[in-house]
């Protein structure tokens, strides 16, 4: 397991992506009201972040091939799962940081809530709030035998917002820091450095394996059944299957942080209607994580009732969930 530093210097590097995000990219939701008044100019240079973010993308991209990805959702399947309540897992989050630090102002669980504060005082569904509250819980990997913080943040992905991407084809140029892909070897492998790759065309982000991060696929390819999972996919297939969320709010906790499709508008040649359709959803989403982290902090022991009112509403009150 993790030690605090390790959580802290997470948080640290999450912070610095995220900061990156909201100044490489643009609102997609044109209704988002929460960050009208909001001063962007408070927000870190982009090139001051550059060169910490771009390394942390240099070692994701060199390590995230097809065989690593493979290997990871085999030996993640292999573990027990633990048992608990949505709530419970949000505290469980919280140990990921050392609070004692000065440089870190903004906890996990407190992001979380900022994210579904937002979507509230917005007017949004109950669904979109709870999809708010527990979108990033996949980061709990990193308690449960990641390589790194790399293999983490990935989808969700996510654990920050650090860029998801498709292995098993050509690396998209859409992708952030393209040029970091040189070193690894799927871009040099016959089959994994071609447009389609393993896939058919339009076969659908169902049937794509996505860089292992935070979330669980099941996909077909040539004919036969892979695992894929990845911290963001496998919170998804967690909530699916223990939820009452519709589609929308499964996407935006899916694809979040899968900014080459949803921003930069990469691998539509693998998309299918599905997709085409919940789109929108994951965009409308994207302001409210980027942008709410900015907020005053939030009273975790204030909101608790509330919130725990709609986790009822969508939650069995224990669920199987993150491996130990």
């Amino acid at each position: 397991m993790p030690t605090a530093v390790s959580g802290h210097e997470l948080d640290l590097t999450s912070d610095a992506i995220d900061e990156v995000n909201v100044l490489k990219g643009r609102l997609w939701d044109e209704d988002a009201q929460f960050d009208e008044a909001k001063d962007k100019s408070q927000f870190r240079n982009y090139e001051s972040a550059c060169d910490r973010v771009k390394n942390f993308y240099k070692e994701q991209h060199e390590k995230q091939t097809v065989e690593f990805n493979i290997r990871a959702r085999v030996n993640f399947k292999k573990t027990t799962r633990a048992r608990m309540g949505v709530w419970e897992a949000m505290e469980m989050l919280n140990t990921l940081i050392d609070e004692s630090d000065p440089d870190t102002s903004l906890s996990q669980i407190e992001h979380l809530l900022q994210t579904a504060e937002a979507i509230r005082r917005d007017g949004k569904p109950e669904w979109m709030q709870v999809a708010g509250l527990v979108h990033d819980l996949g980061k709990l990997l990193l308690l449960f035998g990641s390589e790194g913080q790399w293999d983490v943040v990935g989808v969700h992905v996510n654990v920050t917002n650090l860029w998801s991407l498709v292995v098993g084809c050509q690396f998209s140029d859409k992708n952030i820091y393209p040029e970091t892909f040189a070193a690894n070897p799927d871009c040099h492998d016959e089959v994994y450095s071609t447009k389609y790759g393993i896939y058919e065309p339009h076969c659908g982000l169902d049937n794509v394996m996505l860089s292992w991060g935070h979330d669980e696929v099941s996909f077909p390819v040539n004919g036969r059944d892979r695992t894929c999972l990845n911290a963001f996919q496998y919170l998804y297939h967690v909530f699916k299957d223990q939820s009452t969320l519709p589609e929308e709010a499964l996407a935006m906790i899916r694809y979040h942080s899968f900014y080459p499709w949803h921003r930069e508008g990469a691998y539509m040649h693998l998309t299918n209607e599905k997709d085409e359709r919940i789109l929108a959803a994951v965009r409308a989403f994207n302001p409210y994580d980027l942008y709410s982290k900015s907020d005053a902090p939030c009273d975790p022991a204030e909101l608790r009732p509330y919130y725990e009112g709609l986790i009822a509403k969508f939650f069995p009150p224990l669920i199987n969930c993150i491996a130990l």
